[in-house]
């Protein structure tokens, strides 16, 4: 740059003529380029200009189109196709006031802090930059024009009374063709205009409306980006729109931006709502009428001194912090995001070792995701244009010949072919680049035939929709009207004149199957037609319901009262699920994003609200050590560990660790270290979805009934769902964890080496029968030996003397016996084992007993079970290792490990009772030090 550069502000409202004036200021040099907002504006310019000079030194470069003539001396670019260091003349940028644009600012800002033309440099736009370009750019100048005819704000207005050659304007594609739907039937058609389209389909439909075919046209805020149409009234139909996060209200210059396009030259205009838009208010109306709006303040900025080094200094100097109070760091751009993800693929990581690798991958990133698809199927296809590029250096002429046929179709409907375009726009910005493809210009002219083809296509499917006359008759035919009214009900069913048609499911349309036949045909047509508005409506309904109208299934689904939305899929950790919802495509993409950030919020404070302990633990910075390794390994088991699993971290923890770990809540049990709050029925609901989700479960288990303390062993559930669900599988049944513990406690006054029978209290906390216990027991570890004896009844010696017969002799035998009887109502007899009970039976039963004879009745027998530790075979999905905290606990006389009580009944041999014995086998001296028993079992002798 030269010291004679002159850089000129040229600001004002819309309709003052600035882009005519930038142009003419153009040609008064020998060479000039221009930078616009948008591709549709840029054709428009570049049309003007080649009509002045001819084709043969204009060209027009934009990121999906690439016309040089040899000779060029005038480029007419997009803001992001500017060429740099082209030393032109002149420069010139159009509405820089999007500096201030979340979405694209950052790139305005670089070319008005560094694109300069050599003799002159012109800046283009809103009032409103007048003191971001004054801070800046200290030398720049400022030219103030003034609005060559006057806007007036005319109030709200009903579609069926707008006058001719007004300009209705929505912010999603839906409220478009619904309004353009309207107006067909009202007024006999409309033109329809959308930043999406092709410049040539919307040439097309801009020359409908400008010859006069139709009086109206119906567009998005695209047409407030400086494109001259002949509009004497704009009216919007909403006042809100989604900026690509949220949906928020339009700023008064935003609103004058888009009903500044009312009154063309000396023309005065006018402007004001209509549908569903409330009425301005007053001093928005002034505002825009006066041209009066709030400075910008803050201008979006990134960092264009890169470092391709590596990726992550890539990423560090793209996400620096700009060093001016003016200047604010851009929000993360989609290019950015793509990079990231594609970094984090191994093989892409290992390509990039070297500055032109990473600076390959860049360029790759930059494509941009024309096809408005999920962010992962965009970052795959630059996975793969990387590859071939790194690789090959150059895109395989038959891989792109697959991608850009599978989209050359011409069939379907108006959603389908603008989907098409969206996809050939990413072939014909791959096609642009120089260098990646074998034959540069027959890819060019492919990707551009395509989309001439689909945007005649496009046209010819939006003017037999909204303007085809032919459809209005056959609807006036069908309900003897001049057009068919769709409706919805509350309940989501769908009529069409009065018509039963079918359900609206959610967001998706289900078709009545009683229908059929051309007149089916015809009416599922106008339902969509008429439910595009009804899916926008719906999605905002949606996005302000409460929590308590959605909820989940077992099976991960998303349900919005009894409606199906979408269901929950595997993120990148078992807490952060993500979500996939079920939107028609008819719904349109806006709806659809709608839907998943609505769902995403749902689930994510779900989760917050019932794993909160677990969170709290995973973000507590005072654990160290082990003990923070211990909280990641209750995170990731979500609040459930079997202490099997983990026994040796659990052994290292020293008292401090545990303690800290208790206040979070973590009980150390002998058998599972959990979390009590997590095992209520809500946390362990939404535990078994988000476990099957990380582990990629097809069907997942459900959550056990509230309240239950055993529930039966799902064998063929997925190893690790029993803890999951708050359970553990002892034999054939499966007993509640925190039960469990508690049992435990039962258990460790217990003595497990000389055996012992089930207490009224064991059986009670468990709710189960003894023979249910016993397979418990087992499960557990124990081994149950089962017995018989008998039930003697003590013997009234008053209801004795009266139920004597005279005759009766009592044997002293029996005298013996009855002597030896305890004085209680009814005793149980410890006995020997089953197979010795019919002896013992003989025996009470020998000499004739009184009270046996008295009664001539058999003997009473009860069974019952002597419980002691043995190395039994565990359940499926259990430890079965020394060490394992599967084995009871205990230290001492009367515990499990310690030495056993004397006193029992004596064997035929005249040894102890005592069956089983936790000592190991003598080949096995050693104890494990792991096993919970361990400091008990070491002091145990051998005994006789």
């Amino acid at each position: 740059m030269t010291g004679e550069t002159r850089v000129v502000a040229v600001l004002g409202p819309t309709n003052t003529g600035k882009t005519t004036y930038a142009i003419e200021r153009m040609l008064g040099h020998k060479s000039g380029v221009i930078g616009l907002p948008l591709r549709l504006l840029a054709r428009e310019v570049y049309d003007r200009v080649v009509a002045a000079l001819g084709p043969s030194v204009v060209a027009l470069v934009t990121g999906e189109e690439r016309i040089v003539p040899p000779r060029t001396q005038y480029w007419i670019c997009t803001v992001e196709a500017m060429p740099e260091g082209m030393g032109c003349d002149f420069l010139a940028v159009d509405e820089i006031q999007l500096c201030a644009d979340p979405e694209r600012g950052h790139v305005f800002t670089d070319r008005l802090l560094r694109a300069r033309g050599l003799h002159e440099t012109l800046f283009l736009g809103s009032d409103t930059m007048r003191g971001p370009i004054r801070a800046l750019v200290p030398n720049a100048q400022f030219v103030q024009r003034e609005r060559m005819s006057t806007l007036t704000y005319t109030g709200p207005k009903k579609i069926s009374r707008m006058r001719p050659r007004s300009a209705i304007v929505g912010f999603s594609v839906e409220n478009v063709y619904a309004i353009a739907e309207l107006i067909r039937r009202q007024k006999g058609g409309a033109a329809v205009v959308m930043g999406a389209l092709s410049p040539r389909t919307r040439n097309a439909q801009v020359e409908m409306y400008q010859n006069g075919e139709v009086d109206f046209l119906v567009a998005t805020d695209a047409i407030g980006m400086g494109l001259n149409l002949d509009v004497d009234h704009v009216a919007f139909s909403s006042l809100t729109k989604f900026d690509g996060r949220r949906m928020r209200p339009l700023a008064p210059n935003e609103l004058a931006q888009i009903a500044g396009r009312a009154g063309r030259g000396m023309k005065n205009g006018t402007f004001g709502v209509t549908g569903e838009a409330s009425p301005l208010e007053e001093g928005v109306a002034e505002a825009i009428m006066d041209h009066r709006f709030t400075p910008q303040k803050k201008l979006n900025w990134r960092n264009h001194a890169l470092q391709f080094g590596t990726i992550d200094r890539l990423i560090q100097t793209l996400e620096a912090a700009p060093d001016d109070e003016i200047l604010v760091k851009a929000r993360e751009a989609d290019d950015l995001g793509a990079l990231k993800a594609l970094a984090q693929v191994t093989e892409v990581a290992a390509r990039c070792s070297d500055g032109p690798s990473v600076k390959l991958l860049w360029d790759v990133c930059r494509i941009p995701d024309f096809r408005g698809i999920s962010h992962a199927e965009h970052a795959g296809l630059l996975e793969a244009i990387f590859t071939y590029l790194h690789e090959r250096g150059q895109i395989p002429d038959d891989w792109l010949a697959q991608q850009i046929n599978r989209i050359d179709r011409t069939d379907g409907d108006i959603d389908a072919l603008s989907k098409r375009l969206a996809f050939i726009r990413t072939w014909t910005y791959v096609a642009q680049r120089k260098g990646w493809t074998i034959d540069e210009s027959h890819w060019r002219e492919q990707a551009r035939s395509v989309e001439d083809r689909l945007s005649d296509a496009l046209h010819e499917r939006l003017t037999q929709r909204f303007v085809d006359r032919r459809t209005s008759v056959l609807l006036r035919r069908l309900g003897q009207k001049e057009a068919m009214v769709a409706e919805v009900s509350n309940t989501g069913e769908v009529t069409v004149e009065g018509e039963f048609v079918g359900r609206l499911e959610g967001f998706r349309f289900s078709q009545d199957k009683g229908a059929g036949g051309a007149e089916a045909k015809t009416i599922k047509t106008a339902a969509l037609q008429a439910l595009a508005p009804q899916f926008h409506l719906r999605a905002d309904r949606f996005y302000n319901a409460p929590d308590t109208e959605i909820d989940f299934t077992e099976q991960g689904g998303l349900i919005w009262g009894k409606d199906a939305v979408g269901k929950l899929v595997a993120g990148a950790d078992a807490l952060k699920p993500q979500v996939e919802v079920f939107v028609d495509d008819v719904a349109g993409p806006e709806v659809a994003q709608k839907v998943q950030r609505r769902l995403q919020h749902f689930i994510d404070r779900k989760i917050a609200a019932l794993f909160e302990p677990l969170l709290n633990l995973g973000r507590d910075e005072t654990l160290a050590g082990l003990a923070r390794g211990f909280a990641f390994q209750m995170v990731e088991g979500l609040g459930v560990l079997p202490r099997a699993a983990v026994a040796d971290d659990v052994k290292a923890l020293d008292q401090d660790a545990r303690g800290a770990l208790r206040k979070h809540g973590i009980r150390f049990g002998q058998f599972t270290i959990f979390m009590p709050l997590l095992l209520k029925p809500a946390p362990t609901r939404l535990r078994l979805v988000l476990w099957s989700l990380s582990q990629g479960v097809q069907d997942f288990p459900e959550a056990p009934p509230p309240g239950l303390v055993t529930i039966p062993a799902d064998t063929a559930a997925p190893a690790g769902a029993d803890t999951m669900s708050g359970y553990r599988i002892a034999g054939e049944r499966a007993i509640r964890i925190d039960m469990l513990e508690r049992l435990a406690d039962m258990l460790r006054s217990e003595n497990s080496r000389a055996g012992f029978e089930a207490t009224a209290d064991m059986l009670s906390i468990t709710g189960m029968t003894l023979e249910q216990f016993a397979d418990l027991m087992q499960g557990l570890g124990y081994k149950a030996e089962k017995g018989e004896r008998i039930k003697v009844k003590a013997i009234d010696p008053t209801a004795a003397e009266k139920a004597k017969a005279p005759d009766e002799v009592v044997t002293s035998e029996a005298a013996e016996t009855a002597s030896e009887t305890p004085d209680a109502a009814e005793v149980e007899q410890e006995t020997a084992p089953a197979e010795t009970a019919p002896e013992a039976a003989d025996d009470a039963a020998s000499g004739e007993d009184a009270g046996a004879a008295a009664t001539d009745t058999a003997p009473e027998t009860e069974v019952f079970y002597t419980f002691t530790w043995g190395r039994t075979a565990r359940p499926a999905g259990h430890a079965n290792k020394r060490g394992s905290a599967d084995r009871p606990q205990g230290k001492g006389k009367g515990k499990p490990g310690g030495k056993g009580k004397r006193g029992g009944p004596r064997s035929d041999k005249g040894q102890s009772g005592q069956k089983f014995s936790a000592r190991p086998p003598k080949p096995e001296k050693k104890i494990d030090p792991d096993n919970p028993f361990a400091a008990a079992l070491m002091g145990l002798k051998d005994t006789k």
